[in-house]
């Protein structure tokens, strides 16, 4: 249950729900103005490309849709369990996504298409990241679920019918720090244009390299 998710979870999932907010942010804002860190719209541009005939956009849809599906295939591969867990390689795929979004800086400063699959390629490994634990779903690269569960919520509110206000809480603040990663991506584009997006591969970067340290002193802690 959602209820049992460690301290741990909750601020890295805050801290993930920003960097995404961030990396989106700079996305849109880019040459191509290209949302990267979710696939609804991005499959509803695909569909109109395709029934327009519009190759170009066809393919840059494709790849980016493309590249999510990648990221999470090689956040699949390296975690290798659904199962929201302490002691899983966490680190080393925040250590990947780290290195593609370093590679979407590099790339977008020299406005190649490749840097958007790239940082679609890191939001989608990111997203393999925010795991199934027993039945409760705990995303970060997106929001549609979220604002969904908030909604029911409040209908049951004021139908009277008991709230889980925990799974509200947890929901509020991803939302919450999401927008927040937003609004700083948008503000340091204006500052540093495709350099921003070092910024989200620096903190995933030092979360990763934290969360090994951290796995490593709790194996060694409970080895005694």
């Amino acid at each position: 249950m959602i209820h049992k998710l460690e301290r741990w979870a909750w601020v890295g999932g805050a801290l993930l729900a920003g960097n995404a907010g961030m990396v989106n942010a700079v996305g849109l804002q880019s040459f191509v103005h290209q949302a990267v860190t979710h696939v609804t719209g991005t499959t509803t541009l695909f569909s109109l490309a395709l029934a327009h005939g519009n190759g170009g956009a066809l393919l840059n849809t494709g790849l980016v849709l493309a590249s999510f599906a990648g990221g999470a295939m090689l956040g699949g591969f390296v975690i290798q369990n659904a199962a929201l867990r302490l002691g899983r390689r966490y680190g080393v795929a925040l250590l990947l996504e780290s290195a593609l979004l370093t590679a979407a800086a590099l790339l977008m400063r020299s406005h190649l298409m490749t840097g958007s699959y790239c940082a679609s390629a890191a939001c989608g490994l990111q997203n393999a990241m925010a795991s199934t634990y027993s039945g409760s779903v705990l995303r970060t690269t997106h929001l549609s679920g979220m604002f969904t569960d908030l909604g029911a919520a409040g209908g049951h509110f004021l139908r009277g019918v008991t709230v889980d206000w925990i799974r509200v809480r947890l929901y509020g603040m991803l939302i919450a720090s999401f927008v927040t990663g937003g609004v700083a991506g948008a503000l340091l584009f204006d500052l540093l244009g495709y350099n921003t997006l070092y910024v989200p591969a620096g903190l995933t970067g030092a979360i990763g390299l934290g969360y090994m340290a951290y796995v490593h002193h709790w194996r060694a802690k409970n080895a005694r």
